[in-house]
């Protein structure tokens, strides 16, 4: 029976190979290994190879298409109607395997790796982003239990109270941890290093963000610039989100 199309369900170690002919016929259903997946796919003719767009889907659809079969990578939402009753492996790499025989189904285009590290940067600096934005507002609320209210945005962090304001009771540990905005926000400082390294950017960054990128972190910069002496020392400016 020759086979036209294989669906293949990915895992992290053990894979499930469907087959069929151009009748829809099943024709093998394997598990494979890992370390195995590529020896099968070359040994068996050109055909199409179907698989969900999930982790590392990418990956072996570019090393599958090496070999000379045609992949394509479908959206787990369009696979997930074919699924039958007692879902596993089986079952799915079926249900990959009839979804991608729809004449009207539509397919993920196959990102090379350039594509993906320019994801991977984005990914990255949002998380960074993001996590400094929670410290921010963290130290914001420990702050206002002492009565001191910080306007938003980092650069007010490492300002310390006037001459007017009431006597500092708080504790010598909490003056630490609140005042010294540097270890708070290392994850910014890293994100900085790692943007200005040997390594580079990507191919496919996008130069339009990244001005836009590095416009924020001078205005950031120029904020910090009215932060006291050691608190600017040590303070690392960055990109500055909105801080509510």
């Amino acid at each position: 029976m020759k086979v036209s199309i294989i669906g293949l369900d990915l895992a992290k170690n053990v894979f499930q190979a469907h087959g069929a002919d151009a009748s829809g016929n099943v024709a093998f259903d394997k598990r494979l290994r890992r370390e195995h997946v590529l020896e099968f796919f070359a040994a068996e003719p050109p055909c199409l190879v179907a698989m969900e767009a999930c982790g590392g889907a990418h990956y072996w659809a570019r090393e599958i298409g090496e070999l000379g079969h045609r992949v394509r990578l479908i959206a787990p939402a369009y696979v997930k109607p074919f699924v039958k009753r007692q879902k596993n492996d089986a079952a799915d790499a079926e249900a990959i395997c009839e979804a991608a025989q729809r004449p009207t189904l539509r397919f993920f285009a196959i990102k090379n790796e350039a594509a993906q590290a320019s994801a991977v940067v984005f990914r990255a600096r949002d998380l960074l982003v993001r996590q400094r934005t929670q410290i921010i507002n963290a130290r914001r609320g420990h702050l206002t239990e002492y009565e001191r209210v910080v306007a938003q945005g980092p650069a007010h962090l490492g300002t310390r109270p006037d001459a007017t304001a009431t006597v500092d009771r708080r504790p010598a540990e909490a003056r630490r941890d609140l005042d010294d905005g540097g270890a708070n926000l290392a994850a910014t400082a890293y994100y900085r290093r790692q943007r200005g390294g040997a390594t580079g950017r990507p191919a496919g960054y996008s130069c339009r963000i990244q001005a836009g990128a590095d416009a924020r972190m001078q205005a950031a910069d120029a904020g910090d610039c009215r932060t006291s002496a050691p608190t600017q020392a040590k303070h690392p400016a960055s990109i500055a989100p909105k801080v509510h």
